[in-house]
């Protein structure tokens, strides 16, 4: 009841300050802020930039897994920029601050009992800052300081990002061995980027290595800082290649966690979690068609990563799909895919997890999307019993204002 007055709340404060700046040329995309031409400001240019969005999952567990039935997951999220440029301050400056609000029941955790998480919303109720940095960017280098998300600048797929399962967002491996700052726990740090060439980039990054839990931080801004929690460092190489004229993105990363040590309140004894941990992953993605008006295009995309099975449970993941967009000539944003995910284990630990997952995206109009989306999981691995496979619907719906 609190927390959907609160959003309530929430979004009507967000939509009068949006209609305040509804002239604003500037826009948010995705998690990022669009960059911008540093030598020259167009008359029209605002400072602020604003975007609110609600995304919604209506979830079935058809059959298999824990129980079948029909579960809800909300998320809000509401982002403002500042573009110091803009403002007239100072070159190359930005802000950011991305608000979220998530509730609803996990159809994971009551439901399907999968370890990979079939939905990519799925976190708990919780109002909270997800995002809150300050970028500096200079000719071809940039810096980015405060609460941030690693999944926005590390080993992200743009074709994974189409689907709903969480693994195609970020490795499966990479959330469940170490405790990255990810959806929906965010933690400090500090990234830079630097462009080596006009298609070669690097991108390194040095973040808290445990981001505080929920419980004792409601709104994730009370950042504990301390030698127990160690550090994560990660690095990745991108770039850029054409082949046969069809584009091309690539990755290659690397991630190392210095170790993890917690203290029992009541005793005051600390002991470790464990020792130091280290990954690596390749993401891929590629156009193989594309009509010459680029309204139509079919694209892959494959994930990689790997640790060691010396200190790691879990220590493979190889997932990968497809997408076809620009399915009808009237929309070309509407698209159909289809991926698969599998987490692997240690033998006799438990039995390696397999989802696949289709989707249809459709358009209508410019604000609203709805996504039907089918995902069968193979020896769901999320509890200690073994359950049958199973088959679960969604359809998630997206509002942008």
């Amino acid at each position: 009841m609190k927390t959907g007055l609160l959003l309530s709340v929430m979004m009507i404060f967000f939509m009068a300050y949006k209609a305040r700046t509804a002239n604003t040329s500037d826009s948010i995309s995705g998690n990022n802020i669009e960059k911008q031409d540093q030598t020259s400001i167009p008359d029209n240019a605002k400072a602020f930039s604003t975007e609110a969005s609600y995304t919604g999952d209506i979830s079935a567990n058809m059959t298999g897994g824990i129980k079948t039935g029909v579960v809800f997951l909300g998320m809000v999220n509401m982002k403002v920029g500042f573009d110091t440029q803009n403002a007239k301050l100072w070159k190359g400056g930005q802000f950011f601050i991305n608000g979220a609000v998530t509730h609803g029941k996990s159809p994971s955790d009551l439901l399907v009992g999968d370890f990979q998480a079939v939905s990519n919303i799925d976190a708990g109720d919780h109002i909270y800052i997800h995002e809150l940095w300050y970028k500096h960017q200079f000719n071809r280098f940039e810096i980015t300081f405060g609460l941030q998300d690693l999944n926005i600048e590390f080993a992200a797929s743009d074709n994974g990002s189409m689907f709903i399962n969480s693994s195609f967002g970020i490795p499966s491996l990479i959330s469940d061995n170490i405790p990255a700052p990810i959806f929906p726990l965010t933690a400090l740090g500090i990234t830079t980027k630097i462009q080596l060439a006009e298609k070669v980039s690097l991108s390194v990054a040095i973040y808290d290595g445990c981001p505080t839990a929920f419980e004792h931080n409601v709104y994730n801004t009370n950042w504990h800082i301390c030698t127990e929690d160690g550090s994560l460092i990660l690095g990745e190489f991108n770039w850029s290649a054409d082949f046969f004229q069809l584009p091309g993105t690539y990755k290659a990363g690397y991630y190392f966690h210095s170790g993890l040590k917690e203290t029992d309140p009541e005793t005051g004894e600390t002991s470790e979690v464990f020792d130091s941990n280290y990954g690596v992953y390749f993401i891929a993605d590629q156009t193989v068609w594309e009509k010459a008006d680029r309204e139509k295009s079919i694209d892959v995309f494959t994930q990689i990563a790997l640790s060691p099975a010396s200190i790691n449970n879990h220590h493979y993941y190889i997932g990968g799909g497809i997408n076809y967009f620009g399915i009808s000539k009237k929309k070309p944003e509407d698209a159909l895919g289809l991926a698969v995910a599998s987490a692997g284990f240690k033998k006799g630990y438990r039995q390696n997890e397999t989802t696949l997952e289709m989707y249809y995206k459709k358009q209508f109009g410019e604000n609203l999307t709805l996504q039907p989306d089918l995902q069968y999981v193979i020896h769901p691995a999320g509890t200690d019993e073994q359950l049958p496979n199973a088959l679960v619907g969604i359809l998630r719906f997206s509002l942008n204002f």
